[in-house]
């Protein structure tokens, strides 16, 4: 009933000023809602692509590919002329590892997320603690508009940089090469951007959510960059650790045990969003890659060899990428929800 009366008083003009009730949520709070939020979206974005953090880092992330995709290049060079009948060489730019440098899949992997980290450990309490956040709230801004402008914003600035990354990485193997990219090549690189862009969105959610736990900036960045550590160096030995706890190999294991063993391995990985990404991005930029995890020798006799279709092989990736979307998901819902009910004054 009280629903009804409010919508029933919101079609009712007031006499005084042409004044027009309306219940909350029409239409023009709704506009003026995304107006605000364009407006943040705009306000960041000018903060991000006008900030030394941001050449820094686009210049450490941008050298180090670049130099990994040069001497995947001129590795690639050498075997092309030799064995001029293979195929996908444009994907080997991103898989292929010189003597000096490992391939750009692990520079990107290693270091992508320190874009996200940079761009949001500082996105809430850096305003908290100029004073400037109860300020802006203050205005016709709802919170709910702050903080997705911000997330948005930041991710927004991630996608360009990661996609002219890209754009730069396969125009100089296509320079360095001389081999244009196959039709399939190019949807699987483009879903291998899409993938870098979801689990570098996951750590600036990671980032945002410390940036709202912690007052200080230099205390949320240090526990951003410890669980980075914790999922790139720390969990891989933990999850060896706890497998040989739970399944221990004997000397004389048979071929069964060694296979439960790994794939218990497996599982206990699968729960860091590291190894889903460098899963899904070996699949993707393997085409020759049939399987993920262990399998028995006598499972692979009779298979026939040759390359997957693009198709299948994003079948066997789409688990890896729905957790990770999920996962971003998950953690950002928990920051939207700490900072629409956390109290916040004026310093």
């Amino acid at each position: 009933m009280a629903a009804e009366a409010l919508k029933i008083l919101g079609k009712v003009k007031a006499k005084a000023g042409g004044l027009v009730l309306r219940p909350w949520g029409s239409a023009p709070g709704r506009a003026a809602g995304s107006r605000a939020l364009w407006t943040i979206v705009h306000k960041e974005l000018g903060d991000h692509f006008t900030s030394f953090r941001f050449y820094i880092m686009f210049l450490l992330i941008g050298i180090t590919c670049v130099a990994a995709v040069y001497t995947a290049a001129m590795t690639i060079r050498g075997t092309v002329a030799a064995l001029p009948e293979l195929d996908f060489v444009f994907l080997w730019l991103f898989t292929t590892s010189g003597n000096e440098l490992p391939p750009f899949t692990s520079f990107i992997g290693f270091l992508a997320p320190l874009l996200g980290i940079a761009l949001g450990f500082d996105a809430i309490n850096h305003e908290q603690n100029r004073g400037t956040l109860s300020f802006v709230l203050a205005q016709p801004v709802h919170r709910d508009a702050l903080i997705n402008g911000k997330f948005l914003a930041a991710l927004l600035t991630i996608s360009l940089l990661l996609a002219a990354l890209y754009l730069l990485i396969g125009g100089l193997g296509l320079v360095l090469i001389g081999v244009p990219p196959l039709t399939e090549e190019v949807l699987r690189i483009f879903f291998y951007l899409l993938l870098t862009m979801v689990y570098v969105a996951f750590w600036l959610s990671v980032a945002v959510l410390c940036s709202i736990l912690f007052r200080q900036p230099a205390t949320s960045a240090l526990a951003c960059i410890g669980l980075w550590l914790f999922f790139n160096i720390f969990y891989p030995l933990l999850a060896g650790l706890l497998t040989n706890a739970l399944v221990p190999l004997a000397a004389d294991a048979t071929t069964l045990e060694q296979l439960r063993h790994q794939q218990l391995q497996t599982v206990l990985l699968r729960f860091s969003p590291t190894t889903l990404y460098f899963e899904a991005s070996g699949m993707l930029l393997a085409p020759y890659q049939r399987v993920l995890g262990p399998v028995l020798r006598e499972q692979l006799e009779g298979a026939i060899h040759g390359a997957l279709p693009f198709g299948q092989s994003l079948a066997l990736i789409w688990p890896h990428f729905v957790g990770l979307f999920a996962l971003t998901l998950a953690v950002f819902a928990v920051s939207y929800v700490i900072f629409m009910r956390r109290e916040i004054r004026a310093f």
